[in-house]
């Protein structure tokens, strides 16, 4: 059970100081830092998919933490974030994937409610979520070799998409 918790504000990262006592007496105290980040990337939309591998690395090297997780969010229901193998033949196959999954002229009760035309970008949507949560050690991300984080957009529009990187450790 910790001993005492005190938590300040600097440059947009929340620290948690907290002080365990132990049985014999001996004390750690481990320092948690929370910190958010935002990125914006213009997307072409219609299955636009953006390597942003290098971006999220940049914003854990920023924040100071040395070792712990980043969850990589994007805040918006037609567009998800996954990790991939990131070269153009896997970028095709994805796309092959999505309109065999999720047809985009399917007849989807979205449309017809909210007359957009993106009924298919929302459920794409749903298939793959919105997040993924990567380890990093050493300010290094975890990520295997041939591995990089990707903005998936299904919308029928160019947009700017906001992800947002909840950065959490030591």
């Amino acid at each position: 059970m910790p001993e005492s918790i005190i938590i300040s504000m600097q440059n947009k990262c929340v620290y948690f100081f907290v002080v365990f006592a132990y049985w014999d007496g001996k004390q750690e105290r481990i320092v948690l830092t929370v910190c958010t980040q935002q990125i914006v990337v213009k997307t072409k939309g219609r299955d636009d998919i953006v390597d942003i591998t290098d971006r999220v690395a940049e914003k854990v090297s920023e924040s100071g933490i040395e070792n712990g997780c980043v969850t990589v969010f994007v805040n918006g229901a037609t567009a998800s974030v996954t990790t991939v193998e990131f070269e153009p033949g896997m970028v095709a196959d994805l796309k092959k994937l999505f309109e065999t999954l999720v047809p985009e002229d399917g007849k989807y009760k979205h449309n017809t409610a909210w007359g957009d035309g993106n009924g298919y970008a929302h459920v794409r949507a749903a298939l793959f979520k919105p997040e993924v949560t990567v380890p990093f050690c050493a300010g290094r991300m975890l990520l295997g070799t041939w591995q990089q984080i990707a903005l998936l957009d299904f919308d029928n529009r160019q947009r700017n998409r906001s992800v947002i990187l909840q950065i959490i450790g030591e």
